[in-house]
């Protein structure tokens, strides 16, 4: 057991079932140009674990077979998946919106030179990670030099349509064990900075707390902070939260096709709440995930604490 999860499991976060399943959020594997500090994958550079072909083709079946509607894509990079062409193809072939969790530089890097024009051509919408609008905090959580990789891209996205046109959100993590701020107000900073400095135009911007798991986790336990750290999420939980976290609308699989509530219960190998054990997409096909019991522990108190926090940013805008 990831000795995050021994400190997770005994929980007294409320009981939440699943509405209506509309979102699939699909890990395209561990391998990225990036090594974070606050990512909860571990992902980077040396990492072998890929989605194959098959398992994708798995993917699909459940996709047809629930109407999914939106495609969430992840990693890792998940660009760097050698079939992540054949995905947004596919998905969007057959009418399903195709959200890309960018980490920018992949923009920048040999071999991708092709990309923005790809993802652009495909209306693909781009979640992109910014943790500040400063490139020395840039720098200093996800490695030198990528703040001046991500204005570039950024630039490069704008003069495809991106930002106006074309959806490009923007994710703000916090330094350290804050909450985040007011996302409407940081969006509104992060607008007039990026426009004045750079000429960067951007749809949102996604406030996202960071999550006492994996690389983070570690970090927290490593430097005494953890138990501190969870009693600011628990001290700040607003249960209003609980309608609109993302995990009742949405499903996460791994890059081996295995079923979990949400990406973080994914990296903690938490089972999702109807299946009990694991189980693989293509044992799904034929169930029914609405109304259905979602597995909690204590990090779910990241996802609602203060405004509350999803994928798509804060829950109370």
């Amino acid at each position: 057991m990831h000795p995050t999860l021994a400190k997770l499991v005994d929980t007294n976060f409320p009981a939440i079932t699943r509405t209506k399943l509309h979102t699939l959020q699909v890990n395209m594997g561990y391998l990225c140009n990036q090594s974070c500090l606050h990512c909860h994958v571990n992902a980077g550079p040396t990492r072998k674990e890929i989605m194959a072909k098959e398992t994708i083709d798995q993917v699909f079946n459940f996709i047809d077979q629930q109407a999914i509607k939106t495609l969430d894509l992840t990693g890792g990079a998940p660009e760097m998946n050698p079939c992540f062409q054949y995905v947004v193809i596919e998905a969007r072939n057959r009418g399903v919106e195709v959200i890309d969790r960018c980490n920018l530089t992949i923009l920048e890097e040999p071999g991708y030179e092709y990309l923005a024009d790809f993802l652009a051509s495909n209306k693909v919408q781009i979640v992109a990670s910014l943790p500040c609008y400063s490139s020395d905090n840039v720098d200093a959580q996800r490695g030198k030099g990528v703040f001046e990789k991500s204005i570039t891209a950024l630039k490069k996205l704008n003069t495809l349509g991106y930002g106006e046109a074309l959806e490009l959100n923007l994710v703000y993590n916090p330094q350290g064990t804050q909450v985040p701020p007011d996302q409407s107000a940081l969006e509104a900073d992060y607008k007039d900075h990026l426009f004045e400095h750079f000429g960067i135009v951007f749809t949102r911007l996604f406030t996202i707390t960071n999550m006492p798991i994996k690389r983070f986790g570690s970090w927290l336990i490593s430097t005494g902070q953890f138990d501190e750290y969870m009693n600011v999420l628990k001290t700040a939980h607003q249960a209003v939260n609980l309608d609109q976290v993302m995990c009742k609308s949405t499903l996460s699989v791994d890059w081996a096709g295995y079923v979990y509530d949400c990406d973080f219960n994914q990296m903690l190998g938490l089972p999702a709440g109807q299946l009990k054990s694991k189980r693989h997409i293509s044992e799904c096909l034929g169930l029914d995930f609405e109304s259905q019991a979602i597995t909690v522990a204590d990090h779910c108190y990241g996802c609602t604490a203060g405004s509350g926090s999803s994928c798509g940013g804060a829950l109370k805008q």
